[in-house]
């Protein structure tokens, strides 16, 4: 396996363990019904910590002082009782606003130190993230706790060069599509130079299916990872992983636990 997929250590747990799939809490379970309108706070987070959720999805936007926040949208207005573009603001300006009226937009640096044993799935939502994740995870040396996505090629492509391999990365859409349409998965590999760890897809786009049996063999036969994101209906669960997917993202952090544990497949902390 090539330098860029050494660095998330966890998976390296998880390949020594058949059968395993990674249960991510995507936004912290965000839809879970008891706590519904708290998604990237930190008490959605020690919610899924709480069930035993061990990989935790988030996203991060970084403010005009560089603090890195675990937040989804561009501007405040949808979940907090305040309003602004967050890359416009100051850290002293955002830790006044309140999602779902009582929680704190946390950072990055708050979530790593509430939840040592997790680790993070981080997706790049704004331009200076990738600069501002890239310095955060040499300072608190925590290159192995995640795995890090952009659905903007030029912010990973950036990302990738500032952390030279330590840390596991994501397929872009391009790399994506070359597992998804070239023949087999060494030549996708060999064509997208062996950058990413793990292929994250949805299970469909509009009538195409992406998460397809047979890219996850091509995938598969690269030495990838595919996770398929976000699945919140116990059917699709169960299909998905019937075909081989390694990882779920959910927002209903309660029905995935119970598909997976009903399955023999729930390895996560207990």
């Amino acid at each position: 396996m090539t330098a860029p997929r050494t660095g998330w250590a966890y998976l390296d747990e998880v390949l020594a363990t058949p059968g395993t799939v990674l249960a991510f809490a995507h936004r912290g379970g965000a839809y879970h019904p008891e706590i519904e309108g708290l998604e990237n706070t930190r008490a959605a987070f020690a919610h899924a910590v709480a069930l035993g959720y061990r990989y935790l999805e988030t996203d991060v936007h970084v403010t005009t002082d560089g603090v890195l926040l675990a937040f989804h949208d561009a501007v405040l207005d949808r979940v907090t009782d305040a309003e602004g573009v967050i890359e416009e603001m100051s850290y002293a300006e955002v830790r006044h606003a309140r999602v779902g009226g009582r929680e704190q937009v946390p950072t990055l640096a708050e979530l790593f130190a509430a939840f040592p044993d997790a680790r993070f799935n981080i997706d790049l939502k704004s331009e200076g993230a990738a600069d501002a994740l890239a310095r955060f995870l040499d300072e608190h040396g925590a290159h192995d706790r995640v795995l890090v996505g952009s659905f903007v090629q030029a912010r990973m492509r950036r990302f990738r060069a500032l952390t030279r391999g330590r840390v596991a990365t994501a397929a872009t859409p391009a790399e994506i599509a070359a597992f998804r349409l070239l023949p087999s998965g060494r030549l996708a590999d060999l064509v997208t130079r062996g950058r990413a760890a793990a292929l994250q897809v949805p299970h469909r786009r509009g009538r195409w299916v992406v998460a397809t049996p047979g890219l996850v063999r091509r995938a598969h036969a690269a030495g990838l990872h595919v996770h398929v994101w976000t699945i919140d209906a116990a059917d699709e669960m169960e299909l998905l992983l019937d075909r081989g997917v390694d990882g779920l993202m959910t927002d209903r952090t309660d029905v995935l636990l119970d598909v997976l544990v009903r399955r023999g497949q729930w390895r996560q902390r207990t």
